[in-house]
């Protein structure tokens, strides 16, 4: 017999706001038992960006939800098997050039959202992907013959390599010049024949899939529906509420592979006051009101509360964009703008950059008064979590509350 649909649930604006920070991680005490892997696990994909201004952003992801954990601490959980150091050299490694592969990863980088982190037991469900990789062209390098395998050789022989231990990340010439090794390699990668299981140095370091995936995931049989409806569950978890761009935005997916499977995905459609289209939720996130202590941070740009700008518009009211990308002369709030989050609400911006041991906040963009102990607070805490021992304010958008914001940052 055939189920009648259920009628929606309806949320008012602030419920869907305060789902959104809890399912995130922004409301409620931190759980600082399961660490930055437990934040990877609860987010489902942490998204990687080359920008580094007080940190890297998967660093400033962990730092946002957990507090002040050491960066080495948030780099070796991601990468389980690198060293406390990873990410400050290539590092000695072990026989003739070699690394060793993690021997039980917690993560590899694939493409989701954009690069990003994910949990290693996620690796059957980007099958589909790695299908429709093989079956369309890439970029516009040609490859010459034997390249693909003659970089499967060099892995099977010699273990884990980067690029540059491949034979040279690029040619010389333009930045997108790659080399014929790290086209092939990288081909490889989107094909699931090799796995990136850790960054050295931010360079990645690529193994054969079949030597560094666990053998009880290690394998493509899952039908592209299947991997669909869980990753369309895993975005409605991930996020709480959202709409259908939401949710398929979270992983990349196109509107009619969420539209195939929402239905068997067990989020449940819902109605938000101020949405002008259906959305869905994690039923587990409507079982009891979202309470708890907000943090009080600044947010990566590329952070999945706020990385899809038309649902940080719906939920916040608060319209941000990532300005690294344009002409200095047409920016607005800076370079880098990071979002202040306090109180369950985006207050302000702050674009910051690092002078020796001094933070400086280059450009600071306040929601009136009320912002300035928040604003001071987030840019204090950042501080220290960087090493830093003093903030020194450049700019503020709202002139007449300078001297007060320099007074709260004491």
């Amino acid at each position: 017999m055939t189920s009648l649909p259920r009628p929606a649930i309806d949320l008012s604006a602030d419920e869907a706001r305060r789902i959104a920070l809890r399912a995130q991680g922004f409301l409620g005490a931190p759980d600082r038992r399961s660490g930055v892997r437990g934040v990877l696990r609860h987010l489902g994909a942490v998204q990687l960006d080359t920008i580094s201004v007080l940190a890297r952003s998967h660093e400033l992801i962990a730092y946002a939800r957990l507090g002040a954990v050491g960066r080495d601490t948030v780099e070796a959980a991601y990468w389980d098997g690198a060293s406390p150091d990873a990410g400050k050299g290539e590092g000695k490694v072990s026989g003739k050039g070699k690394s060793k592969s993690p021997a039980r990863p917690h993560a590899f980088e694939y493409w989701s959202h954009a690069a990003c982190i994910l949990p290693i037991e996620e690796w059957p469900h980007f099958a589909f992907r790695r299908r429709a990789y093989r079956t369309r062209p890439h970029w516009h390098h040609d490859l010459p013959d034997g390249a693909y395998d003659t970089v499967i050789k060099q892995l099977t022989a010699e273990g884990p390599l980067t690029a540059t231990q491949l034979g040279g990340a690029k040619n010389k010439g333009e930045w997108w010049d790659w080399s014929d090794a790290t086209v092939a390699v990288e081909r490889a990668l989107m094909y699931g024949e090799v796995v990136c299981t850790e960054r050295r140095s931010w360079k990645r370091v690529y193994d054969l899939a079949e030597r560094a995936i666990p053998d009880t995931l290690l394998h493509d049989d899952l039908d592209d529906a299947e991997c669909l409806r869980r990753l369309v569950r895993l975005a409605g978890q991930s996020l709480g509420v959202g709409t259908r761009a939401d949710i398929a935005d979270y992983h990349r997916l196109k509107g009619e592979q969420f539209d195939a499977v929402v239905a068997d995905s067990g989020l449940v459609p819902v109605t938000v006051q101020g949405w002008d289209k259906p959305a869905w939720a994690d039923p587990a996130a409507l079982e009891t009101a979202p309470r708890g202590r907000h943090r009080t941070t600044l947010l990566s740009p590329f952070d999945s509360l706020i990385w899809e700008r038309a649902r940080t518009e719906r939920i916040f009211g608060f319209t941000h964009r990532l300005e690294a990308y344009v002409p200095k002369p047409k920016r607005i709030h800076g370079y880098f703008a990071m979002p202040v989050l306090a109180g369950g609400h985006l207050v302000g911006r702050v674009d910051p950059a690092r002078e020796g041991s001094t933070l400086v906040a280059k450009q600071v963009s306040l929601d009136g008064a009320k912002a300035v102990p928040a604003v001071a607070q987030a840019l204090r805490e950042a501080a220290t979590w960087v090493n830093c021992d003093s903030v020194r304010v450049e700019r503020v958008d709202r002139p007449e509350l300078t001297a007060e914001l320099v007074r709260a940052l004491g």
